[in-house]
């Protein structure tokens, strides 16, 4: 019902109205006071006409307000209600909110004044005006910069908390029960404004707002609400559910120490729940989710179709059986999963804080915590709740906190709270009378920024991430501190980062489901058959042995058509309980459980561990392990995954002259450092670090000579930066941000520019002795999008300079115009120090006027407060200061790459994985990286550099990458199709090799494994690559390139070319990393593996699999992904070849017994068939098996390529196990059926019962499907013995106790079976039918199609076999070399540094951040360049190559006629300008005495046969591991 004109006339309103522009409108304050004015007709009246004029806006009516506005009057002298002597409910009694509107309307006048806008007449000082004497302040209490609650959006909870304080309705009417609420206002919902109740003495004296008013007293909700409210809750949290669904905050206001307030906006309680179930509705939700498994669910309805006697030839047993095993293994696993989840929680919930109530300190459990409280922590505590912090025990307000929790960071971070709350102390009284007010930012889950005000006394504060602490950190090397509530439970930032992670499924999965699919249509194909059968057999012979087999009673005896049609349409329901083994049900919880042991065996292999940091590797899921079989792409991060993160000086550029360079005395060359290189001596600084090592003395000598451009220079590395010094044993230690910042200030350092301490306005350093102090005026931190930082200081002479340190296209771009020969000459050395793969950073510096940068800190100020567009006013004022710059010069950093990363990225390629490398570096860093580990190689026909500024250009550029690639492959397809002519070889271990194990599409040239190209393409371009336009384009080009490198690229766009790839290409991929960049990547790929490097350990906390070192990931491909995938695709045919097998049978008895759904096995042999008999076998097989042992897995990277195509389990494979089963289980049948038709004892006694020929053919079941799976079996442990031939003699004491002890229905029956030599020769005939096909199917193909793995694998079981010693096709990387770069690198954090800390005044006095032991030494980085293309240029190939040493793993070929360049092998200047022709490659197969002058395409992994040397095998060339 909508609001009639009279009501709303009679009560008094506030609308808020606002322009297009956000201003607010005259007509926004409408008030109309409720003490009988004689302007209330006249407010009326204009209400009226201002609503008619604003029929299409939408009007925001305040329930709250209404309510109050139409309270009765307040007697000023009792404080009491004015109806109170009429018996009226004292709930009745509201404060009148005149001042909030007073408040509200100078707030609108004071903002028109300054917009220099005309003021409403109808809102002047004579409409408005302040409330005086007898007044109620409402609840402000007539202050007038006192701010409103915020507009809420959920109308239920205002409803509820209305009721709380029981205010009246919209009809005048106070109840504790829900209201109807108006429909107009569901939609118009808007500020509830809490009114505080007054006591007497308050009512006495003056509201004005000029008068004082009485301190508020911290207030808790009455025992009552409080109690139904925390059963309420209880009650919710019993059954499962979650407390406190309340919509979306726009903004969050608290009052401190005013629980009565907050309790309004129903914010929620501190109680958090991970787990999913409680003690009732574990059995219904549990129950639930395990029935909508399609398998769990199908035998369910069997279970009740079979306790309907006329239709079931069963007992329920045997379907129960299994079905209530299989939900109980699920039900327990489950059950002890949220145990944990409820351990946890509880351990959290029930963790003690201390919360002040009434100005004293009390002890509560966290769950009792709430929004507003102040709480007391102490040292080494954990944070309860997301808190503002208020006062510590240090100097300054400072506190350091642990977020290992939060980001897997164990390094200390500082925060600092106002100093104006920092003068409470600990002086309890004083905090618990703290009333401030926070105004702030909804719920959300970004853990590096927060934005709010504080108001207090008058005056507003700015509040940022740095002033709160969040939940779950650990309070360290602080003695106490005190916050309060912002966030509790499950607003918190570590519980809104706590969603639920992305399920993960493999494809055999997704391909099981579609099976099962399958086998149910299967299953209604046979049951529809049987029911034909059926009707057919009743009607022509069923129906004239009706004295021998009655029908059923409910049969219809007349006519027989209709009796027999019912019984077939019964038969129908019968035959799909009899024939329910055919889907497996328990083929789920024997996966979960191989799964999970081979969780286990990865976890516990020691060539995993790193011994170093003590780190094994670590399975974090259970259900991926075959997929690591399956990879086909790696999508990895460059810095701390494939490099150590560790840094050190290695090189710089001082106004154009280039230092660090080793020449060798006798040529004058430059040289790579070794061991035995002469380093600098730094003995005369006694502060430098005996691990720095630098090698250029020169740089030294100029330093000491007072060099000004160097001095300049090493000042600005000691100054510019946010490094934290603490002393540790007598000696200077620093903690940094990040790796970068702690080598550049390491090295200022050690030449003599020590930096010494800092305070909040002041940075000390020492130079050459003596002690220099700069007046610290504004740190510019580095961000990702700046890409620089800069400090602004007042040295000691008084003037003002900026520093700046960033990446050199950010710098160059804000010098200033002059120097070009510096510039020049600088650039030069970026693009020096960048082909050699170091990391670089520009250094400048500039002179800031006083006046100039006095009118700029106001600014800045102003931006740094605002609540609005606060970080694009800061990088405005930033932009605006960091302009003409004077280059000093630049760094260079090394990153050495991690142990054993060249070789294990070449096995990867060449067990056909594709590697992507993304990479936040630059270009040329990114590019010798990839030389250095292998990516990327000398015998590469070409890179493509694809960097267009547009998409047109990144268009046009992708197309002459692909136009390139087509030529490639046609010449290759020419070359290898010339090679496979000329070959003519046999040999007696096996013919061709093309396949493999391989199959089709690996044996000649295909799109997708192209060896000749690499593609480079930046950040900028890959925006332009990966729109809808040229997605596909880009992946063409990439897919066909041995390796790419995205360089400069975001953690978005890492994981959207992780998705592209996934999209359309539908091959499984897997995504490393060690930081935070590179959770999204992680997360979006199938598999995500962590590693535990330098940047924390998020990445480890959001992957599937963690390992300590990058090489590590060979393994687990090669070895452990490998053999999970081989084990579960043997598991997988063999559960379902047995269970065809034994289903089957059923059917072929239906034959033989007129359709009636007659099982021929014993029902309990029907329950246990899967359980007990069969089960043990096949999981051991699952477990343990494998073909090949690791070191040959990991020696013949070639066997990984199966899991590529699923080769080992797809549809063809199901189909082959299904005919096999059902082959199988007709001579099961049959023979048997033959053996006994008509039989008869010696005794005379027959033997073609029922019963006997089913324990009969149940026998020779069991022992032919362990006969199989001792076939199937390559790895024989003890577990395989024991449970393959254990399961034999299980299967005959199970039956004799259950036929003998327990009394079965086939008692008897198999002990006379075995009684008479029909039975042993009907077994032996039986398993010589069924294997001998087998194992000649197997020998054939193994002696004539050999696979790599049947090679391997006869090569390890004859030692006779003299092995081929392996050539190393990883070409040891060289001493660095200069190479052509196009644009130079740089290096910088990833992540904001200490500016903010450091410039509000913090400093981390007892944070100590050890950098570990030095880096190891590792082999110099190789820098033999290859071609590198860049495509933009439409130009040839720029190459600077030397000859490559050794054997090579790139395919080299010859021109087959074809014109086209790009198919045409690359022609390299050596260093002395000569041409140098690429080198004809060496023919895989030779038969002696054939010459040929046709070149021949090489194969490596083939195995090579000398023929006239007997023809001895010898295995294929591999890569040296």
């Amino acid at each position: 019902m909508k609001m009639n004109r009279a009501e709303m006339n009679c009560r008094s309103e506030v609308v808020n109205e606002r322009h297009a522009d956000g201003s607010l409108s005259p007509s926004s304050l409408l008030l109309r006071p409720t003490t009988g004015d004689n302007d209330g007709s006249q407010w009326a009246s204009d209400r009226r006409k201002r609503r008619a004029t604003a029929r299409t806006r939408r009007v925001r009516v305040d329930r709250q307000t209404e309510r109050l506005r139409s309270a009765p009057d307040v007697d000023p002298s009792s404080g009491r209600c004015s109806s109170m002597a009429g018996g009226q409910d004292e709930s009745l009694c509201s404060p009148l909110p005149a001042a909030s509107a007073y408040q509200e309307a100078q707030t609108w006048q004071q903002q028109q004044r300054r917009l220099n806008k005309p003021i409403d007449a109808t809102m002047d000082s004579a409409t408005v005006t302040p409330p005086c004497e007898g007044a109620n302040p409402g609840i402000n209490g007539g202050q007038p910069d006192q701010p409103k609650p915020p507009i809420r959006r959920d109308l239920g909870s205002r409803s509820r908390s209305a009721e709380a304080m029981g205010t009246p309705s919209l009809d005048g009417s106070s109840h504790g029960k829900s209201r109807r609420i108006l429909p107009s206002l569901r939609r118009i919902s808007t500020t509830p404004l809490k009114p505080r109740r007054r006591s007497s003495s308050e009512s006495s004296e003056s509201s004005c707002p000029s008068a004082p008013t009485a301190p508020k007293q911290p207030a808790r909700p009455s025992p009552l609400r409080s109690a139904a409210v925390a059963a309420a809750r209880k009650t919710r949290r019993l059954f499962g559910a979650k407390s406190n669904d309340i919509s979306p905050e726009n903004e969050r206001r608290i009052r401190a120490n005013d629980t009565a307030y907050n309790s309004q906006f129903n914010y929620s309680d501190n109680y958090i729940q991970t787990s999913k179930y409680t003690l009732l509705s574990f059995v219904p939700v549990n129950l639930l989710e395990q029935f909508q498994r399609l398998a769990n669910f199908y035998f369910l309805c069997l279970l009740v179709l079979q306790f309907i006697p006329f239709i079931s030839s069963l007992t329920p047993v045997t379907t129960a059986v299994p079905l209530i095993g299989v939900l109980l293994l699920t039900a327990i696993k489950d059950a002890y999963d949220d145990f944990q989840r409820h351990r946890s929680d509880s351990q959290v919930n029930n963790r003690k804080s201390h919360v002040l109530l009434n100005g004293k300190s009390v002890e509560e459990r966290w769950h009792k915590v709430q929004v507003g409280d102040i709480i007391r922590m102490e040292n080494d505590q954990f944070i309860a709740a997301d808190l503002l912090l208020l006062t510590t025990s240090e100097p300054n307000g400072l506190c350091y906190i642990e977020t290992a929790e939060l980001d897997g960071e164990t390094n200390l971070k500082c925060r600092q709270c106002l100093m104006e709350t920092a003068e409470m102390g600990q002086d309890e009284a004083r905090i618990g009378g703290f009333d401030g007010e926070i105004v702030c930012e909804p719920p959300n889950n970004h853990l590096n920024k927060f934005e709010g005000r504080l108001t207090w006394k008058g005056k507003q504060y700015s509040l940022d991430n740095e002033k709160i602490l969040l939940r779950g950190c650990v309070l360290r090397n602080t003695q106490w501190c005190y916050g309060v509530v912002i966030f509790a439970g499950r607003d918190t930032k570590l519980m809104q980062n706590s969603g639920k992670t992305k399920f993960k499924r493999t494809s055999i999965d997704r391909l099981l489901n579609f099976i099962i699919l399958g086998i149910v249509f299967f299953l209604l194909s046979m049951c529809l058959f049987c029911t034909i059968a059926c009707g057919v057999w009743e009607t022509v012979t069923g129906q004239y042995f009706r004295s021998y087999l009655p029908w059923d009673p409910l049969i219809p005896a007349e006519p027989p058509a209709a009796g027999s049609t019912v019984i077939a349409l019964l038969i129908f329901f019968s035959y799909a309980i009899v024939l329910n083994t055919v889907v497996p049900i328990s083929l789920y919880v024997s996966v979960e459980v191989i799964r999970l042991a081979q969780s286990f065996l990865i976890n516990w292999d020691q060539q995993m561990y790193y011994e170093k940091s003590q780190t094994p590797a670590k399975a974090r899921t259970t259900t991926l392990n075959e997929e690591l079989g399956q990879i086909e792409y790696i999508f990895s991060d460059k810095t701390g995954t494939l490099t150590q993160n560790i840094m050190s000086f290695n090189k710089c550029s001082i106004g154009g002259t280039c230092y660090g360079d080793v020449f060798d005395a006798n040529n004058g060359e430059v040289i790579e450092p070794n061991e035995n290189t002469k380093t600098v001596d730094f003995s005369f600084n006694p502060l430098h670090e005996q691990t720095f090592k630098f090698y250029d003395q020169t740089l030294v000598d100029s330093n000491r000579e007072q060099d000004p451009t160097c001095h300049e220079f090493f000042r600005l590395l000691a100054l510019c930066h946010t490094v934290m010094p603490d002393e540790k044993n007598g000696k200077l230690e620093y903690q940094a941000q990040s790796p970068d910042e702690g080598a550049l200030v390491s090295a200022a350092r050690n030449f003599g520019f020590v930096f010494k301490a800092r305070t909040p306005d002041s940075v000390t350093i020492e130079v050459m002795g003596k002690t220099e102090v700069y007046e610290l005026l504004c740190i510019l931190d580095f961000n990702n999008v700046r890409k620089r930082m800069s400090v602004i200081l007042r040295g000691p002479n008084g003037k003002i300079r900026l520093y700046c340190k960033g990446a050199d296209s950010i710098v160059y771009d804000h010098l200033q115009s002059g120097n070009d020969d510096i510039k020049n000459k600088t650039q030069e050395h970026l693009n020096k120090f960048a082909g050699e793969g170091l990391r670089t950073l520009c250094l400048a510096i500039r002179d800031v006027d006083e006046a100039y940068f006095e009118d700029w800190k106001e600014r800045h100020h102003e931006a740094s407060v605002s609540l609005k567009s606060r970080e694009e006013r800061l990088d405005k004022l930033y932009e605006e200061i960091e302009q003409n710059l004077t280059l000093l010069g630049a760094t260079a950093i090394e990153d050495k790459l991690q142990d054993g990363v060249p070789q294990t990225i070449a096995n990867l390629a060449i067990a056909g994985i594709k590697i992507w490398v993304l990479t936040g570096d630059k270009q040329e860093t990114a590019i010798n990286i990839g030389y250095s580990c292998q990516l990327l190689t000398d015998e590469m026909v070409d890179i493509f550099i694809v960097d267009g500024q547009n998409v047109e250009d990144v268009e046009l550029q992708l197309i002459k990458c692909r136009e390139s690639l087509r030529g490639y492959a046609r010449s290759q397809v020419q070359t290898a199709l010339s090679g496979i002519s000329d070959r003519g070889y046999s040999s007696s271990i096996g013919g061709e090799m093309e396949d493999m194990a391989c199959g089709p599409g690996l044996t000649g040239i295909d799109e997708d494994n192209n060896t000749g190209y690499a593609l480079v393409i930046n950040g900028h371009s890959l925006v332009y690559a990966l729109q809808t336009k040229l997605e596909k384009l880009f992946l063409d080009v990439g897919t066909q390139c041995k390796a790419v490198i995205c360089c400069r690229v975001t953690p978005l766009q890492k994981a959207m070319v992780v998705d592209l790839v996934k999209k359309y290409k539908q091959a499984v991929t897997l995504s490393i990393g060690d930081g935070a960049n590179d959770v999204s990547m992680i997360k979006t790929a199938h598999i995500g593996v962590g590693i535990s490097g330098q940047e924390g350990m998020q990445a480890v906390l959001a992957s599937d699999y963690s390992i300590a070192q990058f090489r590590y990931l060979e393994r687990l491909l090669l070895v452990h992904g490998r053999w999970s995938y081989l084990r579960m695709a043997k598991f997988l045919r063999y559960f379902f070849y047995k269970n065809f097998a034994f289903t089957l049978c059923h059917f072929w008895f239906a034959f033989f017994c007129g359709f009636s759904a007659q099982t021929v096995f014993d029902p309990m042999f029907i329950s246990v068939y899967n359980l007990f008999y069969t089960s043990l076998p096949v999981l051991a097989l699952g477990i343990f098996d494998q073909d090949v042992n690791d070191v040959n897995s990991l020696k013949y990277p070639k066997l990984y390529t199966p899991g590529h195509l699923n080769l080992l389990f797809n549809k063809e494979e199901f189909f082959r196990s299904a005919v096999h089963g059902c082959l199988t289980s007709c001579v099961l049948f049959f023979i048997p059926y033959g053996a006994y038709f008509d039989g008869a004892s010696h005794q005379g006694h027959t033997t073609s019962d029922h019963q006997l020929i089913g324990s009969v053919v149940a026998t020779i079941l069991v022992v032919v499907v362990t006969v199989q799976i001792a076939l199937d079996t390559a790895y024989w442990t003890v577990f395989n013995h024991i449970t393959i031939w254990g399961s034999l003699v299980w299967y005959f004491a199970l039956q004799y106790f259950y036929n003998f002890v327990i009394g079965g229905s086939y008692v008897g029956s198999l002990t006379k079976a075995m009684g008479e030599a029909t039975f042993w020769f009907t077994l032996v005939l039986s398993i010589v039918i069924v294997m001998i096909p087998v194992v000649a199917w197997r020998f054939y193909f193994f002696d004539v199609h050999p696979t790599l793995a049947d090679r391997v694998r006869f090569k390890q079981r004859l030692p006779r076999i003299r092995p081929r010693k392996s050539q190393d096709f990883a070409r040891t990387p060289s001493a660095r070399r200069s190479r052509q770069s196009l644009r130079s690198g740089y290096a910088f954090a990833h992540q904001e540094g200490f500016g903010k800390l450091i410039t509000s005044g913090k400093i981390m006095r007892k944070t100590v951040l050890n950098f570990g032991s030095k880096a190891s030494s590792n082999n110099a980085a190789n820098n033999n360049s290859g071609s590198v293309h860049n495509v933009s240029t439409g130009g040839g190939l720029a190459s600077v190559a030397d000859q490559s040493d050794g054997p090579v793993s790139g395919i080299f070929y010859h021109p087959m006629g074809d014109d086209d360049r790009s198919a045409q092998p690359s022609t390299r200047q050596s260093h002395n300008g000569s041409s140098v022709q690429p080198r004809p490659s060496a023919v895989a197969y030779a038969r002696t005495g054939i010459n040929s002058s046709r070149p021949r395409l090489q194969d490596p992994y083939a195995i090579t046969v000398d023929l006239e040397s007997g023809g001895e095998p010898a295995l294929p060339n591999t890569m040296s591991t």
